[in-house]
């Protein structure tokens, strides 16, 4: 990674002259109060790097009568300078031979100059940015679409559903009714069949009374007719013994009763009636249990679309932990961006905006003031593990907070260390 060793500003917007040693990893904070310099120095620096695009409306100090002059050392042994009437570019690398703009735009990231263009991007923008970072834009976005549609349909069956359900209920029911439809001609036939067993259990009652008087006849015959005793006798007994299986045939027969099918030939339809409406209910009923199965279905096919994201996720290189992107948006610790802290967005961004191009190995930031001092000695810790140099500015006058406090376009206090000049290692076509 390409870091910046040295920095020298003139006479650009509030700055007179500011000379700037940046820590190699790490933040380097520029203090100050409110309108001395602080934010003209990180102007400076991304008009140095990026080009006129990056020029100040009103680049020259008001009131001075010497034009721009920026001049900065990177890591790599390149000297980049602007200055003179036009604040020409010059790019030269430690042989002495110059270059220009599209040299320093192989291993400058735009947005590492102008962190505020991602921080206002939509969060679906930030997204994008991110996805296609670690290469999984396309696939996510797949998976996107398509539990979108599943839940789409899962929201369209589970109304259904909870329709059907809700009518179910409302429904009558008659748990007194029989099962299935009544017919009428089943019941005449049952009727009937209980009228011919009645009719014949009659007919074994009237054998009996005929048995009866057969025998006393008998017996009167007898004393009428001597001559024929022993054949009537014989008779007699013969006739007596039917007798006796007769009555222990008919001792136990027991009447049906027609009572209950006349009343439900007479009622069939308010019957029916009540049985079509159990099977309305049923049928509601599982309907609605349809219905809720199908619901349970779309959910467990959305459970593991998500859980297909959630894995793409993990094997792609994500810049920080803790990152994702869900339903096409930044999600940190659980937060979307809306919800994250202003030092979180802070780190999120720098994150990203390093990733885009891993050959820029700086990263400008305003206004730091936002993150307190655990949050900030926090950043700056995980900078360093990062090996990624932020210079920043915040609103303070805290020398144990800054590199450089500024004071009317000047340096008013040097706090931190100058770094020893690195050993030149730059070669052509390597960064």
């Amino acid at each position: 990674m390409i870091k910046i060793n040295s920095l020298e500003v003139e006479n650009v917007k509030r700055v007179k002259a500011v000379r700037l040693e940046p820590t190699p990893s790490g933040l380097t904070i520029i203090g100050g109060k409110n309108g001395q310099g602080k934010t003209s120095i990180l102007d400076s620096v991304a008009w140095l790097f990026g080009g006129n695009k990056f020029k100040p409306s009103d680049a020259k100090r008001e009131g001075s009568m010497v034009d721009p002059i920026l001049h900065a050392v990177l890591s790599n042994g390149l000297v980049v300078e602007r200055k003179g009437v036009n604040s020409a570019l010059k790019v030269i690398d430690p042989q002495g031979n110059k270059s220009g703009q599209q040299l320093l735009d192989e291993f400058i990231e735009e947005l590492a100059l102008d962190l505020p263009k991602f921080m206002k991007a939509s969060s679906k923008e930030k997204a994008n940015i991110l996805l296609q970072i670690i290469g999984v834009g396309d696939k996510l976005h797949a998976l996107d679409v398509e539990e979108s549609q599943l839940y789409n349909r899962r929201t369209e069956i589970g109304r259904i559903a909870d329709q059907k359900k809700k009518f179910a209920a409302e429904m009558t029911s008659y748990p007194e009714a029989p099962k299935e439809l009544v017919s009428a001609s089943e019941l005449i036939k049952k009727q009937q069949d209980i009228l011919a067993r009645n009719g014949e259990n009659q007919r074994k009652r009237d054998n009996i009374e005929y048995l009866r008087n057969r025998h006393k006849t008998l017996g009167e015959t007898i004393s009428d007719l001597k001559s024929k005793l022993d054949e009537l006798i014989n008779e007699q007994n013969s006739v007596y013994s039917d007798l006796e299986i007769a009555h222990k045939s008919a001792q136990d027969l027991i009447d049906e009763s027609t009572t209950e099918l006349e009343e439900s030939i007479a009622n069939i339809d308010a019957i029916n009636v009540k049985v079509r409406a159990n099977y309305d209910k049923g049928k509601a009923e599982i309907d609605a249990e349809d219905y809720h199965n199908q619901y349970n279905d779309l959910t467990a096919e959305i459970e593991k679309v998500r859980q297909n994201r959630i894995d793409l996720l993990k094997t792609a290189k994500l810049p920080l932990e803790d990152l994702s992107v869900e339903n096409g948006e930044l999600v940190y610790k659980g937060f979307k961006w809306d919800n994250m802290s202003g030092s979180e967005q802070l780190k999120v961004a720098t994150a990203i905006v390093r990733k885009l191009n891993p050959n820029c190995g700086f990263v400008l930031i305003d206004k730091l003031e936002q993150m307190d001092m655990d949050t900030l000695k926090e950043f700056g810790a995980w900078l360093e593990t990062e090996g990624l140099q932020v210079i920043a500015t915040r609103v303070t006058t805290s020398k144990n907070e800054c590199a450089i406090i500024i004071e009317d376009g000047y340096i008013k206090e040097e706090l931190a260390p100058v770094m020893p000049e690195p050993k030149n290692t730059w070669e052509r076509g390597k960064f």
